[in-house]
C-alpha cells in the first residue's frame, strides 16, 4: 500500500536511462550539478552512489574518475551542540536543523570554473555529526551528483537551491518499505526498535509528507525498479 507522501512514475525509467541523462549532463560544457531528492529512506543516497560508481568506472577519452563527484546535502547538517542550542536537537533531519544557505552557497561555488580542488563537508554516520572537508570535487569534474531531501521544499531558505541544479530527480518508494529501511537503519546505528519506530512516527514521517509535493517539480520521477540494490549489478 502506498500512502500519499509517495509520488508514482510518471513513466518507467530505468536505470540505465537514468545513466543516459546523467552522462548527457555530464558532457555540456563547465560543470553540471545533478539533484536527486526523495522523502528519508526513498533510496536517494543508493542511487546516487550508484551513478557516480558507474560513470567513474566508464569515463570519457581524456577524463578521470573524478570526472564525476558526490556530495551529499547532509554534509550540512547542524552539529548537535548547535542543535541543542537553537533546541531543535530533538528534530534532527527537520528542514530547520540543516545550513540550508551554506549548502547553496557550496553549489554556487561548484558550478563556477575553478582551477583549484573544493572540498565539501560529509555526515558521519558513526558519529551522526558532519564532517568539515570530507569531500574533494577535483578541477576535472564535470558532474556534480548530490542528494537530500529538501531540493524541491517550498521554503524560503531551501528555494534558492532549485536554481542552482541543472536537473533534479525524485525517488518514489512504497511508503511501507520506506519507513522499514528507516526503522532498521536507525537500529543500526543505535535506536532501540522501539525508539526508532517512535524517531519515524514524530519525524521522518512529518519530513516525508513535506517533502511529496515536490515530485511536481522534479524533471524525473524515478520508480523503486530503478534504484540498483546495494551490492547488486546495476546494469
Amino acid at each position: 500500500m502506498t500512502s500519499s507522501t509517495s509520488a508514482p512514475p510518471t513513466a518507467e525509467v530505468t536505470f540505465g536511462d537514468l545513466l543516459d541523462r546523467a552522462r548527457a549532463l555530464a558532457e555540456r560544457p563547465g560543470r553540471s550539478v545533478l539533484g536527486v531528492c526523495g522523502a528519508p529512506g526513498a533510496g536517494k543516497t543508493t542511487l546516487a552512489e550508484a551513478v557516480v560508481a558507474a560513470l567513474a568506472a566508464d569515463p570519457p577519452e581524456g577524463c578521470s574518475a573524478t570526472w564525476v563527484a558526490h556530495v551529499p546535502m547532509d554534509g550540512f547538517h547542524l552539529a548537535d551542540v548547535a542543535l541543542r542550542r537553537l533546541g531543535r536537537l530533538g528534530r534532527k533531519g527537520a528542514p530547520d536543523t540543516f545550513d540550508a544557505h551554506g549548502y547553496a552557497a557550496l553549489l554556487e561555488r561548484l558550478r563556477a570554473p575553478s582551477s583549484a580542488t573544493v572540498y565539501a563537508p560529509a555526515f558521519e554516520r558513526d558519529l551522526e555529526q558532519p564532517l568539515a572537508g570530507a569531500l574533494p570535487v577535483e578541477p576535472d569534474c564535470r558532474l556534480v551528483v548530490t542528494e537530500g531531501n529538501y531540493l524541491l521544499i517550498d521554503d524560503v531558505a531551501w528555494t534558492p537551491v532549485r536554481g542552482l541544479l541543472d536537473e533534479v530527480w525524485f525517488v518514489a518508494v512504497d511508503d511501507d518499505v520506506r519507513r522499514e529501511r528507516l526503522v532498521a537503519r536507525h537500529v543500526r546505528f543505535g535506536k532501540t526498535p522501539d525508539d526508532a519506530v517512535a524517531w519515524v512516527g514524530a519525524t521522518d514521517e512529518p519530513n516525508a509528507v513535506l517533502v511529496a509535493p515536490g515530485a511536481a517539480g522534479a524533471d524525473v520521477v524515478v520508480p523503486a525498479s530503478a534504484v540498483p540494490v546495494p551490492g547488486g549489478p546495476t546494469a
